[in-house]
């Protein structure tokens, strides 16, 4: 299967984002299409304090301010950000980023296709993080259900959390040339991962000397001291 770039995708993912695409024409599964959370061409924007079912777009990003609350909000073309203290369910994108604000929190998962992912300081995700390209962050943050990449960098600092290990999968038909990027993991100091870290394709694994982590499959973890790698 492949995104609307043309880009592989796993067929897990694909799946998940699918359905966010047919979904979100008809106004998210049940939203009205044309009211101020449900666009087509237009940004969302869910204002400080608001409680929102949901907020959808196809081709606008979406944003989620401080103490706000919104169940569920998906986006085809664009990003999704959550500020400080703001809460929902999940998040997902196709194209573009998924950042979520300090101490904000969701119940449910974050999924994106080709768009970076990040939590700060404070933040939690219930559920699992995933995507296929760009680096995702876990910056002091909890992480309930682990974390899954194709191609993408993770950072795992401060005194983040992860429950669930990591994945970084082949690619669809399980062929890396030799040309691709090697994805760069790094654990950093004071951060834990629990859970198998399992690895299916060649990667760059860096676990510092103050850092607990799970068992890992597939890699050979390069220590390091100090704050991050020396490379």
């Amino acid at each position: 299967m492949r995104d609307p770039n043309g880009r592989v995708l796993t067929l897990e993912l694909g799946a998940i984002l699918l359905m966010a695409m047919m979904c979100l024409p008809l106004g998210g599964c049940g939203g009205d299409i044309g009211d101020a959370n449900h666009q087509v061409n237009g940004d969302v924007h869910i204002k400080a304090g608001d409680t929102a079912k949901s907020a959808d777009s196809v081709n606008g990003s979406i944003d989620i301010d401080a103490d706000a609350s919104v169940a569920d909000a998906n986006t085809v073309n664009g990003a999704i950000t959550m500020g400080a203290k703001a809460s929902g369910t999940s998040l997902r994108t196709v194209n573009g980023e998924l950042a979520v604000g300090p101490s904000a929190h969701l119940s449910g998962s974050l999924v994106a296709v080709n768009g970076a992912i990040s939590l700060e300081e404070g933040a939690g995700v219930a559920g699992s993080i995933s995507n296929v390209n760009g680096l995702i962050t876990i910056s002091g943050a909890t992480v309930g259900g682990g974390i899954k990449t194709v191609n993408g960098d993770i950072a795992i600092i401060g005194a983040a959390h992860v429950d669930g290990g990591i994945t970084v999968q082949k690619p669809a038909g399980g062929f890396v040339s030799s040309s691709a990027n090697v994805p760069r993991i790094v654990i950093g100091p004071g951060a834990t991962v629990v859970g198998e870290l399992r690895f299916d394709r060649p990667v760059k694994l860096y676990v510092s000397d103050h850092a607990t982590i799970g068992t890992v499959v597939g890699a050979t973890a390069i220590p390091f001291t100090g704050e991050k790698p020396a490379d």
